[in-house]
């Protein structure tokens, strides 16, 4: 069965909602059920090496069904594609089959290496070489579910700037997982910060470097990569599936629906694309920006139709609302902020 025939079946399945802002218990467990975790891992582990293009479809239907528990796979992908990519062969044979079986659960803190606070000039986490490993402390912004980790994959910066990933086990002495953060949208997500307080890191646990942008080598996509634009387009495909339900109630809002519709299924076909490594114009940052204006506007639209209902806490629209602007600051580069305040504001110098 394809990624995307099971999400299909999920999105239809008589599966419990989970409350708003709380982990959600009734879809990751949905998910794991159905051994979707196991899409990414080779099957020379357990998994189901699945080609990237059925990944990412699939990916964007789940995201049209649930997105909290969509984006928490999201993160369990990421740390599975970075362990896979390492030339450690121990590490990979301690984890993978693991997370393949569903006995233990990955997730990944990276963000500050590209995105996150790299405009504060010092590095968020530095790592120093000690007598057989590296000493590291700072604070990981954002990890999404670490309290719910077994391992986590995570980076830190050496003062020459080189950088390295490495797998930080839950127990590491000197690691402290803080509260998670009250979110705008996706506090169910559990994300929040890792502090690390001199913690000693193996060469053993090292998954890549030291080397300059390393979230660049081994074959993985960094920040900007298609998945967060899957996300954003099942998103606003979900927001598709109400306004339609609205509009089949008021004969006005049809042609409002298959104008987005036709967006959808364009941008839905230039991913696919991307993903199946055809020849195309776009870059993970054009399809980003795109996807991305796609769920504010789908979203936008579903509020508007939905009138003072749909502004009432609790209401689906209000929440896919504050959902939408998630993708405004979750994994979005530069490129990608400049092309959307760009959209936002109208002008072109920015």
């Amino acid at each position: 069965m394809t990624p995307a025939l099971l999400a299909g079946r999920l999105r239809a399945a008589p599966i419990d909602d989970d409350p708003d802002g709380q982990w959600p218990t009734m879809g990751w467990l949905a998910l794991r059920e159905a051994g979707v975790p196991r899409w990414t891992i080779p099957a020379d582990f357990g998994g189901d090496g699945g080609p990237t293009d059925e990944i990412l479809d699939g990916c964007i239907e789940l995201a049209r069904w649930r997105l909290t528990p969509t984006f928490v796979l999201s993160q369990f992908q990421s740390a599975v594609a970075r362990i896979v990519a390492s030339a450690n062969a121990p590490l990979k044979g301690e984890w993978l089959p693991r997370l393949a079986a569903g006995d233990a659960f990955t997730t990944v803190g990276i963000s500050h290496l590209t995105t996150s606070r790299q405009h504060q000039g010092q590095p968020a986490v530095a790592a120093t070489p000690v007598h057989g490993g590296y000493r590291v402390s700072g604070e990981i912004p954002w990890v999404t579910a670490a309290g719910r980790a077994d391992v986590i994959v995570a980076g830190a910066t050496l003062d020459d700037g080189r950088q390295i990933l490495f797998a930080l086990p839950r127990e590491s002495e000197g690691a402290t997982i803080d509260p998670p953060w009250t979110l705008l949208a996706l506090t169910g997500s559990e994300t929040g910060p890792v502090r690390l307080r001199d913690v000693f890191v193996p060469h053993a646990r090292v998954l890549d470097g030291p080397r300059s942008q390393v979230l660049q080598s081994g074959g993985t996509a960094g920040a900007g990569s298609l998945t967060t634009s899957a996300l954003a387009l099942g998103h606003a495909l979900g927001c598709l599936d109400r306004l339609q339900d609205e509009a089949a109630r008021r004969e006005t809002l049809k042609g409002i629906v298959a104008a987005f519709d036709n967006d959808a299924a364009g941008l839905w076909e230039r991913l696919l694309k991307s993903a199946g490594g055809g020849e195309t114009a776009d870059t993970p940052e054009t399809l980003r920006a795109a996807a991305t204006s796609l769920a504010l506007s789908t979203s936008q639209a579903l509020l508007t139709a939905s009138k003072g209902a749909g502004f009432v806490a609790g209401h689906p629209a209000e929440r896919l609302a504050r959902e939408a602007m998630f993708f405004l600051v979750w994994s979005c580069p530069q490129a990608v902020s400049n092309r959307l305040l760009r959209e936002f504001s109208g002008c072109d110098e920015f």
